[in-house]
């Protein structure tokens, strides 16, 4: 029996349990397979219970090689509105496969890091998950390339390890499919980068825009769409441009929320109505705003919770590799933003 205020330890358990020391080693660590009748597990399990005893992760990195740590590295996820969601994603299944997840923010400082890397690599962290704020291409940092790693809203311009992210044209097709099915055949677009840019989040959506419009016959309007930087005084000019031509969309695709609450803006400051005069449809899902506009806006989420469960899933994976690429599907929230065209009639 443990000794009064003093930590129980693995002798102590096997005292309880009436077996050796070895016998609580491999059924704690799970490696005693069949050699360890399950009348006998449940005897040592008790114990522990009973005993409220807890294994000593530092012994136990020492013997394995391995913490029981994942690593989750980020740039500015930490201040964007979406990191609980990635952390969450991150951290129930690591909670749920007995890891601890080890976050550290670099803020998008090369010295913080190459600091943060290090930090991981000592702690023998059993794989890092690398996650950026938006989706891009970026660079892996070379020191990363030894230890397994998983990108997260982002894309390894050298292809070495696998990469999760939003599928993005699916989710444009699907935003813009929905105006089309209540009915809109003049459908804007308001873009949350320019024209010249080739970042993935926006030429994605774009070409989902696009392809959705080709699917139901509907010519595609280079006068429709606008360029913007994902910003709401962006959405506010955008959406009255847009409204102020001879013939005024009926309905816009905002290609993120915060875009989309600048076009309810600029259509409020011509005197029109959400969805009564235009429908809009966004991208992202905030939970902090979507939800709270005027009426509710309608919009594509971003999967962020999806994308890091499914990262720790593949460092975790012990049955070989999974593909280089893992798109993740942007579905579509409902609210009252949209309304059928011909209700407009």
């Amino acid at each position: 029996m443990a000794r009064k205020g003093a930590r129980p330890t693995m002798w102590d358990v096997a005292a309880r349990a009436g077996v050796s020391q070895a016998t609580v080693s491999l059924v704690l660590n799970d490696v005693g397979g069949g050699r360890v009748a399950e009348a006998t597990k449940a005897r040592v399990l008790d114990a522990v219970r009973d005993l409220d005893y807890r294994t000593n992760a530092f012994a136990r990195t020492l013997r394995s090689g391995e913490s029981g740590l994942i690593g989750f590295i980020s740039d500015e996820v930490a201040s964007s509105p979406f990191a609980g969601k990635l952390l969450k994603g991150a951290q129930n299944l690591a909670w749920e496969t007995g890891h601890v997840i080890l976050s550290i923010d670099t803020y998008d400082k090369s010295e913080l890091e190459a600091a943060a890397i290090d930090t991981m690599l000592s702690y023998r962290v059993r794989g890092v998950v690398y996650a950026a704020m938006y989706h891009r291409v970026l660079d892996l940092p070379a020191a990363l390339r030894d230890v397994p790693t998983v990108v997260v809203n982002a894309q390894d311009r050298d292809g070495v390890v696998p990469n999760v992210f939003p599928d993005e044209e699916p989710g444009g097709y699907t935003a813009t499919q929905h105006l089309l099915e209540a009915g809109h055949r003049r459908i804007g677009m308001i873009n949350i980068q320019p024209a010249e840019s080739d970042l993935p989040a926006g030429t994605g959506r774009l070409a989902g825009y696009r392809r959705a419009l080709a699917d139901a016959g509907v010519p595609f309007d280079l006068d429709l769409v606008r360029a913007g930087h994902g910003t709401i005084e962006d959405g506010l000019a955008a959406a009255r441009d847009l409204m102020d031509a001879t013939e005024p969309p009926t309905a816009i695709f905002c290609g993120n929320d915060r875009t989309a609450w600048g076009a309810y803006r600029g259509l409020d400051s011509l005197g029109l109505r959400v969805p009564d005069d235009c429908s809009i449809v966004g991208f992202d899902n905030q939970e902090t705003l979507a939800p709270s506009l005027d009426p509710g806006l309608t919009t594509v989420e971003l999967p962020f919770e999806q994308m890091a469960r499914r990262a720790v899933e593949i460092l975790l994976s012990t049955q070989g590799s999974y593909p280089q690429n893992n798109p993740i599907e942007c579905s579509l929230v409902l609210r009252g933003s949209v309304a059928s065209a011909k209700a407009r009639e």
